[in-house]
């Protein structure tokens, strides 16, 4: 029987110029991959490498009652195994996970397989949303749903301008001000470093509405990778959400983006409110697995459970 390929190795073993280049050229190349979104999301990761990074696989790591488990990093929505293995490697993938570690609930890509009939692994399906622009904007507006119309007619009478190129500092203390989630420093800290590497590297950018009385009312931080856009970070005010502010962003996107071989990838949601806001621009599901098993001792079971 031939020797598996599979090794685990810690962070600190890791070969980032090696890592870096297999994520490059990828078929199922994401941003979150990148040792550079890993080390500002993640901050410790260790990875499963087969060969000489043929096929590797992050493994975002904490630990809790001297137990370390795997999790999925805030604002890192997809990682796995890249490029896509055959059915056979992602089995020894999934297994050695399951060997090194008692605890997972980590999110694959869209590309990696869910492993079938395995009685301690579980795959639990989640929708993303993505929108092919390689068509003309008045093909792409034609699939609008009669509530995304009459939205978008709802923010054009409201005399709001679209910005592009918003500071980073107004976006953060906006995002703090109006987020409905309330976000730990850390966890804003993290957002401002991502934006600030992308802006710097060239492929992100914070697009804004602002009112009539030059109030910023809406804004994203869009991050190019490959041929994805993604919708990466949004917020809006309650003046915003009032004026139907993101309807007019995403609309005005379009617009100068449409007939292009991009993706504008909204990272989903299973809030069926959000999950409708993205179809009604035309957006359809793209299918991905959380990854999931929990073979911790029953008492911490019980404290996972009640935790949250």
């Amino acid at each position: 029987m031939q020797k598996s390929s599979l090794r685990y190795l810690k962070h600190g073993d890791i070969d980032y110029t090696k890592w870096n280049q297999c994520i490059e050229v990828a078929f199922n190349s994401r941003v979150y991959a990148t040792t550079w979104f890993l080390d500002r999301t993640a901050v410790i990761w260790d990875a499963l490498v087969w060969d000489d990074y043929e096929f590797i696989m992050p493994l975002p790591v904490k630990q809790k009652f001297g137990i370390r488990y795997l999790y999925q990093p805030l604002y890192c929505q997809q990682l796995g195994i890249f490029p896509p293995p055959p059915a056979t490697i992602a089995a020894e993938f999934y297994n050695y996970s399951m060997r090194l570690f008692s605890y997972s609930d980590i999110q694959i890509n869209s590309l990696n397989l869910p492993l079938k009939n395995h009685n301690d692994l579980q795959f639990v399906s989640r929708n993303n949303f993505l929108l092919h622009l390689g068509t003309e904007y008045d093909i792409l507006a034609s699939v609008f749903s009669k509530n995304t119309k009459r939205n978008i007619a709802r923010a054009q009478t409201n005399q709001l301008n679209y910005v592009e190129g918003i500071r980073l500092e107004d976006f953060m203390l906006f995002k703090q001000k109006n987020s409905q989630v309330k976000l730990s420093a850390f966890q804003l800290q993290t957002l401002k470093s991502l934006i600030a590497y992308a802006q710097y590297k060239g492929f992100g950018e914070i697009a804004g509405v602002y009112s009539n009385e030059n109030e910023l009312c809406a804004a994203v931080f869009f991050c190019r990778w490959k041929e994805r856009v993604i919708y990466m970070n949004a917020v809006s005010s309650p003046v915003g959400k009032e004026g139907r502010a993101m309807f007019m962003l995403i609309n005005h996107f379009l617009e100068v983006s449409a007939n292009n071989n991009l993706v504008l990838d909204f990272e989903g949601s299973m809030l069926p409110g959000i999950s409708r806001f993205f179809e009604g621009f035309g957006a359809t599901p793209e299918v991905y697995y959380q990854m999931k098993f929990n073979r911790l001792p029953v008492f911490l079971k019980w404290i996972k459970k009640n935790s949250g």
